[in-house]
């Protein structure tokens, strides 16, 4: 008999498990509590898979044998609660991929910020070696999207491939047998706390599941200076049973990453700027040492890389101002390690839809880094109150044209004018990529002379 397997939310993740679960025969139905975008809607219907938009209709969910969650999909929805209360097994997109896999290396890299960063760089000195290597999860494509190209190239079989996965904690929350080769925790600081019961020991727990199934064999790298990694680790001292290395800063200096007495690599060449990139770096590294690179190899991507879009992302120079997309940069924490690797005064554009952030631990690099402060956002009350007795001089703005107009009569050459807002996006744009966007293309217009 055909199996019936539901899957709730139709994005990304939820469309590539509906693809892959119906080449692998399942009868599958998707349903999303809101609009299904055009795109998808048109990959199901070309592959005749039901499904429905802006509601949930219990009847058709109730009879699954099995069902994928979203990882946007809080257990507090009343859908959840009725199918926790049927029984039916839950799992997540990222389990039901692994469970079709296949012979595979999975290196799946976590934490608060920088997981898309360690993932990118990951993948290039990887796929720079030669490795047949993926990348995807919670950046990119689905890992069930890529699972499918697999099996209809008859790929599966082959004990070399390489997936590179960031993962999420509400990704992790879900899974049952997920085992990654290689894990990564890079930090952990308070986030989405809304999700965890406002409890950051809830949070941390979730970021420790990404090793939950690792074993003899494994590596799981961490960050040997988190305080709440450490914590974690000494009040579960069985959490990880798998050989481990905790990555220090004693090992990052004069722009080097040292691991061990056998090698160093220059990092302060390349276009990783500041501390917590030359972090992120020492961990990919790590992972390609760990699956066979070669240093030369190694050395030589680090070189080559390209930062994503809106992580420190150099836009141009303009009469001797440099301009950084630093867009993703959606809470304190990431503008902390922004302005941290500043190394010339800065106008700083902040702001959008607070998320109840506290500015305190930025007061001290603000007076000693921030020469102005631009606000972006419908509402600035609360950027102007925490800075105001900084006596740094501030302006608001209410678009990125007029972001960067003023910030442009602001900044002197030798400055950078650096978009960190420590905000979400949805006052004045649909996401933190098209803030950067628009902050990008503003700046290109610009005239150099």
């Amino acid at each position: 008999m055909q199996q019936r397997l539901v899957i709730l939310g139709s994005g990304e993740s939820g469309t590539g498990a509906a693809l892959l679960a119906q080449a692998k025969g399942y009868d599958v139905f998707v349903s999303d509590a809101g609009p299904i975008k055009d795109a998808y809607k048109h990959e199901l219907d070309a592959h005749g898979i039901a499904w429905e938009e802006n509601k949930h209709t219990l009847d058709l969910i109730l009879n699954a044998h099995e069902i994928i969650k979203s990882p946007g999909i809080p257990e507090k929805t009343e859908v959840m609660q009725v199918v926790r209360a049927k029984g039916i097994n839950v799992i997540g997109e990222i389990e039901f991929a692994y469970r079709h896999a296949g012979k595979c290396i999975i290196v799946a890299i976590t934490g608060s910020n920088g997981k898309t960063t360690t993932t990118e760089l990951t993948f290039h000195l990887l796929d720079s070696a030669g490795f047949d290597v993926r990348k995807g999860g919670n950046v990119g494509n689905s890992f069930a999207r890529m699972v499918l190209d697999d099996i209809r190239h008859d790929r599966t079989a082959e004990g070399s491939r390489v997936f590179v996965l960031e993962v999420s904690s509400f990704q992790l929350d879900d899974i049952q047998a997920f085992r990654p080769k290689i894990s990564m925790l890079l930090n952990i600081t308070p986030d989405h706390l809304d999700r965890y019961e406002y409890k950051l020991e809830n949070y941390v727990r979730s970021k420790f599941r990404i090793a939950m199934n690792q074993g003899r064999g494994d590596l799981c790298i961490l960050n040997g200076n988190d305080p709440n990694i450490g914590q974690y680790l000494t009040e579960n001292p069985q959490a990880i049973q798998c050989k481990k290395q905790l990555v220090r800063k004693s090992e990052l200096k004069n722009g080097y990453v040292r691991i061990g007495r056998s090698y160093a690599f220059d990092v302060a060449s390349t276009n990783l700027r500041g501390p917590h990139n030359h972090f992120n770096a020492a961990c990919a590294i790590r992972a390609a040492l760990a699956l066979g690179a070669e240093p030369g190899q190694i050395e030589e991507a680090l070189y080559s890389f390209q930062t994503p879009p809106h992580r420190l992302e150099r836009v141009k120079e303009v009469k001797g101002v440099l301009w950084i997309n630093d867009s993703k940069a959606t809470n304190v924490d990431s503008v902390f390690y922004a302005l941290q690797a500043m190394e010339t005064p800065v106008v700083w554009i902040v702001g959008g839809v607070d998320k109840g952030n506290d500015y305190t631990p930025l007061m001290k690099l603000v007076k000693k880094k921030v020469r102005a402060i631009v606000c972006m956002g419908t509402d600035n009350s609360k950027i102007i109150k925490a800075f105001k007795s900084t006596r740094i001089p501030i302006a608001e703005t209410h678009s990125a044209i007029e972001a960067v107009k003023t910030a442009a009569a602001l900044a002197e050459a030798g400055e950078t004018v650096l978009l960190s807002p420590a905000c979400a996006s949805f006052d004045l744009f649909k996401n933190y990529e098209d803030r950067g966007a628009q902050f990008r293309a503003a700046v290109l217009m610009m005239n150099d002379e």
